[in-house]
């Protein structure tokens, strides 16, 4: 998620993020009202970006807000020019409504849908009060006429997402349709070259044509990758086990080492954080940095007094899903995994991204062998 993407802060408990292509539309829009209009075209040009802003928001909190009616929580949100990625949270999806590829178009289906009402109330306010916005003169789009440009971009973005290009809304109705006979991962991957040739036929219309088929045609090609590395992310979350990936050969510390031994050892290790063992119990987890920090503040103590003694445990058949819960449940960084009250290895957030890069890297290898 935070490829390519800056916060912009959270709404409804929601992380929206901003993809960086945004920025990319919003210097392209600035270079090219300013040549042909001046500073207040630049101005109107921004205003007209910040509209088509707004809308995308909406789209993508429609699609949140049906989610979450359906069960599924929204974890973010990732804003693109041409509208966005609504991150579900299939791990903690709740309520009576199973997981379905009917359920899944009705949530592709929400964010189209608010664009469309969107438009059609704007629409009918502006022909009924105001007739002389000209909501039907070309350009449809255009900075120096912002309202008649609310009304057509809440269209153009209702009905450019019902494309069945991934990640499109469109899509993902498609994609919802492969699930029902492949594997989610596999369908995806379908879904995402459709769109990547949806990409390439925009890019190929803009050159010959409009560069805005060619900006259209980059964004489709963004966020199609997007979805593939987050649907590649999740099928290995739920298909391997942390006794695949588990640490076994690690360090551990004693409530009774001081600090500054404690530091010693971690500066001889690669480890940042320590499971704290007791005789075969373990107590607590410590990490280097709060190791750092207790010296600093409090001068050399005991690890017993700086351990964190609240902390998950988890055993060696738990999916990578389930570990990656626990450590962002409680904003952890380390899980002991345990076999009959027995400490037999851990997995750090470090290890756990490293492990799923090469595990996510090492599937894709595969399938090229395959393929060729």
């Amino acid at each position: 998620m935070r490829s390519w993407s800056i916060p912009a802060g959270r709404l409804f408990g929601i992380e929206i993020r901003i993809h960086l292509t945004f920025f990319f539309l919003l210097l392209f829009v600035w270079v090219t009202e300013y040549s042909a209009h001046g500073p207040a075209g630049a101005v109107r040009g921004l205003a007209l970006v910040g509209i088509i802003f707004g809308c995308v928001v909406l789209h993508e909190l429609g699609h949140a807000v049906t989610a979450l009616h359906a069960g599924v929580p929204a974890k973010g949100i990732i804003l693109l020019p041409i509208g966005g990625i609504t991150l579900l949270d299939e791990s903690q999806a709740y309520g009576p409504q199973p997981a379905s590829w009917q359920r899944d178009v009705r949530i592709a289906l929400a964010g189209p849908a608010v664009n469309l009402f969107i438009a059609f109330v704007a629409g009918s306010i502006l022909l009924a009060i105001a007739p002389e916005i000209r909501l039907f003169d070309r350009p449809f789009v255009y900075s120096g006429n912002l309202l008649r440009s609310l009304v057509w971009s809440n269209l153009y973005l209702g009905l450019f997402n019902l494309l069945p290009a991934y990640p499109m809304d469109g899509g993902r109705i498609l994609r919802a349709i492969f699930v029902r006979r492949m594997d989610p991962v596999l369908a995806t991957r379908r879904a995402v070259t459709i769109g990547q040739t949806f990409a390439a036929i925009f890019m190929l219309v803009g050159l010959l044509t409009n560069v805005w088929f060619t900006l259209i045609g980059f964004f489709l090609f963004a966020g199609a990758q997007l979805e593939e590395r987050s649907a590649v992310f999740h099928g290995v979350l739920q298909t391997v086990h942390l006794e695949d990936i588990m640490l076994t050969g690690f360090a551990t510390l004693s409530p009774a080492d001081t600090l500054e031994d404690a530091l010693d050892k971690a500066v001889h290790s690669l480890q940042d954080d320590f499971p704290v063992v007791r005789g075969s119990d373990m107590v607590g987890v410590i990490s280097k940095q709060r190791i750092l920090d207790a010296l600093r503040s409090e001068g050399n103590g005991y690890v017993q007094s700086a351990m964190n003694r609240i902390f998950d445990v988890s055993s060696r058949q738990e999916s990578l899903a389930s570990a990656f819960r626990k450590l962002t449940a409680r904003r952890a960084s380390i899980i002991p995994v345990v076999e009959e009250q027995h400490l037999v290895g851990i997995v750090t957030l470090q290890n756990l991204m490293h492990s799923m890069a090469l595990l996510a890297e090492g599937r894709k290898l595969r399938k090229q062998a395959m393929e060729s």
